[in-house]
């Protein structure tokens, strides 16, 4: 396959590297944790490096898959060794302030002749994809919210990503700007498929993703609270934030429980006449989607379909991606 999944040894990593030999697949997987990969790749029959983003550890690999979160720790170390060595490169963060970073080293991709997928799991692929598709059928909008609910469960990695995101507030985007708010401010009702929940304000990507794809100056995004969200703003002091992190338990949802929560999506987009267009979308459990999707794309960049850059992953593969994913059934009205 010539790809190496870096993170293999945590939760979304080991879930993308056994989906891969299923479909048929042989990647590299790699982390810094001998043991774990180890093991894995011994269980998998796959090889295995073990070591931090360089140089050796890309040799030979044409594209890469960053499953090693935060990413605020190794997407920088990771593209820098991908924009040298010349590979391809995909993660599924969806840490606002990587992405930002990410779409300044678009230019050296371009030069480097390197294809840039960020945020190719459940952060972003469903709710990029689904922002483009209402931008595509209303194309004067001026305004757009999405709002997602994935219940089941977080990993490791996701929960202690969600304490420093948490800590942040929240943000939205009003006339290209990103503007700061409380976390869970503003909040509202929204109709998902399973029925209205109440949702409030939060740091997801597509702030920053939704606004590469569709170019709407003003966008929410939305998420069901958290039990204790009330408490967000005291995770801006290191100290709190850090033993919190600290108490985060290993792994994530169990198989039953990936099996029997799916994940939800909500869009609407608005022009300055007041025309209006909605979409939901349905899935599978975000761990099962990133890992479908972060698979689906990496063969689409290996295949050379994707150009050089940084991309969304509806910039990179098109908004209908979205719709080749197990289990995703989209709804536009």
């Amino acid at each position: 396959m010539g790809c190496l999944v870096y993170g293999a040894n945590g939760y979304s990593g080991s879930l993308l590297a056994r989906l891969a030999v299923t479909r048929g697949e042989r990647p590299i997987l790699a982390g810094r944790s001998a043991g774990p990969v180890r093991a894995l790749a011994e269980e998998l029959g796959l090889p295995y490096r073990i070591g931090a983003p360089s140089l050796e550890l890309l040799e030979g690999v044409r594209a890469v898959v960053n499953c090693a979160g935060p990413f605020a720790e190794t997407a920088a170390p990771m593209v820098a060794a991908c924009l040298e060595a010349g590979v391809h490169y995909l993660d599924i963060t969806g840490e606002l302030d990587v992405f930002d970073w990410m779409f300044n080293q678009d230019t050296a991709a371009r030069h480097s002749g390197v294809a840039m997928i960020t945020g190719a799991g459940f952060d972003v692929v469903p709710t990029d994809c689904l922002a483009a598709l209402l931008a595509a059928e209303l194309p004067g909008a001026v305004a757009l919210e999405l709002a997602f609910a994935a219940p089941g469960g977080l990993s490791r990695g996701t929960a202690r990503t969600a304490l420093a995101e948490m800590g942040s507030g929240a943000a939205r985007r009003i006339g290209g700007e990103l503007v700061r708010t409380r976390f869970g401010e503003p909040s509202r009702s929204v109709p998902f498929p399973s029925g209205v929940r109440r949702v409030g304000a939060t740091r997801w990507g597509d702030l920053v993703t939704a606004y590469r794809s569709t170019g709407i100056a003003d966008i929410t995004v939305y998420m069901p609270l958290p039990p204790g969200s009330s408490l967000a703003p005291l995770f801006r002091f290191g100290p709190l934030r850090r033993a919190a992190r600290a108490m985060v338990r290993r792994g994530g949802p169990s198989d039953a429980v990936r099996a029997a929560q799916g994940c939800e999506v909500w869009a609407e987009v608005r022009d300055g006449a007041g025309a209006v267009r909605t979409g939901t979308l349905t899935g599978p459990n975000a761990y099962a989607l990133t890992a479908d999707a972060s698979l689906r794309a990496v063969q689409r960049v290996l295949a050379g379909e994707v150009a050089p850059g940084v991309h969304t992953p509806s910039s990179a593969l098109g908004a209908g991606f979205v719709r080749t994913l197990d289990g995703v059934t989209v709804t536009l009205s």
